[in-house]
């Protein structure tokens, strides 16, 4: 049987990324601080949701407690924007709840569940951004949170070389989903639908869930270093085709 967790499964790309997996013949462990929706989601694909928030140590040891001593495949999908403030104005304390989850949440999963990973010759994917790329005006404190999960990537890539665990990342761009930019607007549902208007055809969940299996199901020798995915629309972070 072939196992897989996902954080941050209550929702968005890590909903997308439960069900997809769960098609590919996964068991699959959804992993959120949401409980109710975790277990309306396991009991959906046949999965188990096990509540958690990543950035607390005694969510994360009962995560890997529940995983036991074998993991296919981890997708660390938990994490999120908050604000749109220029460093001038910047929120140091939305700054810190970025890099806590982006970041050291995403690191303290990845250690907890590393040695069941490499037991199963198994593979990670990070869920990064295209905000890793570069600064762009007011998302400095999201572009540093996973700039620094990239970090992590690129480091554990070189330090795993002789290990039988695959490490990868996907970076998508725009991708429309119920919460993302409705979280880093504060629930401003007008501001949050803005950032799409005139998109013809942003990415969805379902687009970036469909590239991560794709990801994980590669045969064990074959990694996937990084994966940048975003709408034709989108030709670069900056440069965004919006229809009058």
């Amino acid at each position: 049987m072939r196992t897989a967790v996902v954080t941050g499964a209550s929702s968005g790309i890590g909903a997308a990324t439960a069900r997809r997996l769960a098609a590919e013949g996964y068991t699959v462990i959804c992993a959120a601080r949401r409980a109710g929706r975790i277990r309306d989601l396991a009991e959906e694909i046949g999965g188990r949701a096990v509540e958690c928030d990543i950035t607390r140590e005694a969510d994360v040891a009962a995560l890997a407690a529940a995983v036991g001593d074998s993991l296919d495949v981890l997708v660390n999908n938990a994490g999120g924007a908050i604000g749109l403030e220029p460093v001038a104005e910047a929120d140091l304390d939305a700054w810190s709840a970025m890099l806590h989850t982006n970041l050291l949440g995403t690191t303290r999963v990845t250690q907890a569940l590393l040695p069941a990973l490499v037991r199963s010759r198994g593979a990670i994917v990070f869920v990064t951004s295209t905000a890793a790329d570069s600064g762009y005006e007011g998302g400095a404190g999201y572009c540093a949170a996973k700039a620094g999960e990239r970090a992590v990537v690129e480091s554990m890539r070189l330090e795993l070389y002789d290990r039988p665990v695959r490490i990868m990342e996907i970076c998508p761009g725009m991708v429309h989903t119920d919460e993302f930019a409705l979280t880093r607007f504060d629930g401003d549902r007008e501001k949050a639908e803005a950032v799409y208007r005139g998109v013809p055809e942003p990415l969805s969940a379902d687009d970036v869930a469909d590239a991560i299996a794709w990801m994980a199901t590669r045969p064990a020798h074959v990694n996937v270093d990084r994966l940048t995915i975003r709408p034709r629309a989108q030709a670069a972070q900056h440069k965004v085709y919006r229809e009058a």
